[in-house]
């Protein structure tokens, strides 16, 4: 489906056409933050003059491509069962799909828009980690909501997806809250390690962050050597014009990032993910989830 402005790609399986190189991928369901999502990838698209990829995975546990009733032959009367129930199977994988059509239309609708013209739609059946695996190689940015589908306004939780997402991949993950604000400023979680060098390397190159005020944020005791890792880790920055301030404090790490995040009115947090630091073994299990059942705004993922 093409127009003169707009080039649109629906792609049903992983062995069709690869997206387009160094996309934005916006992973869309029928979730509450979608609508967040596609906001931030048209932000995210037109700060980097980048493609926007609308990616649905329809998951094989709810939506089965192909039932599997190997095993189950010969089993008389209950054949007749088993083969209504595959048949029932079929049918909602094909509804899921279609509905799955009509969630990337709506969502190539918004970003339209809102000016975005090089913008695909695929869709797959599989895993969400799986399949952004496969086409890592294309991505410069994923964006996933943080709420699941099954949130409600009185009972919010994290999509179950995001840790293994987290795990898999490799590129920055943008992941959202419910609503969108365009970001004025960024704060990095500094904790001197190798990931959260390659932070101040995007925040020093990327356009995204371009014309922010950047924070470096350390968390520990008040020492000379902390001081010089942070003096280290502005020059970069400060060297391609970046406004950057910087800090130390004591405490626990996810209270002491939240509290400089409110008290400056911070509106993206850029941290490293995994590892043996204080900060990057906050993300790793049920820490993952308080972290993200407590932010209020952005997070980008870095590993």
């Amino acid at each position: 489906m093409t127009d003169n402005n707009m080039s649109v790609q629906t792609t049903n399986d992983k062995g069709d056409a690869m997206p387009t190189p160094q996309q934005v991928v916006a992973c869309i369901d029928g979730s509450r933050a979608s609508p967040s999502v596609c906001d931030s990838a048209a932000w995210a698209s037109q700060r980097l003059q980048a493609p926007v990829t609308l990616f649905h995975v329809l998951d094989h546990s709810r939506y089965p491509k192909e039932p599997d009733l190997s095993g189950n032959i010969g089993l008389g009367s209950r054949e007749h069962l088993l083969t209504e129930l595959a048949e029932l199977d079929r049918r909602r994988a094909k509804l899921g799909m279609e509905q799955g059509n009509l969630m990337l239309e709506e969502a190539a609708e918004r970003l339209r828009q809102q000016g975005v013209t090089d913008l695909h739609k695929r869709q797959r059946h599989g895993s969400l980690a799986e399949s952004l695996r496969d086409i890592e190689d294309t991505i410069r940015l994923v964006i996933l909501g943080l709420h699941g589908e099954t949130s409600t306004d009185g009972d919010l939780h994290v999509g179950s997806q995001l840790e293994t997402v987290i795990r898999t991949l490799h590129c920055p993950i943008v992941i959202v809250p419910d609503s969108f604000k365009a970001p004025r400023s960024v704060m990095l979680a500094f904790d001197g390690s190798p990931t959260v060098f390659k932070g101040i390397e995007l925040l020093s190159s990327s356009p995204i962050f371009r014309g922010m005020p950047v924070h470096l944020v350390m968390v520990g005791a008040d020492t000379p050597d902390r001081w010089a890792q942070l003096r280290a880790a502005e020059k970069p920055l400060a060297d391609n014009g970046c406004d950057v301030r910087l800090a130390i404090r004591e405490g626990k790490v996810r209270d002491v990032l939240h509290a400089y995040q409110q008290e400056h009115d911070i509106d993206l947090l850029v941290m490293g993910a995994y590892g043996h630091s204080r900060i990057r073994r906050f993300l790793v299990g049920s820490t993952t989830t308080a972290m993200l059942e407590t932010t209020r705004t952005p997070l980008v993922i870095l590993r």
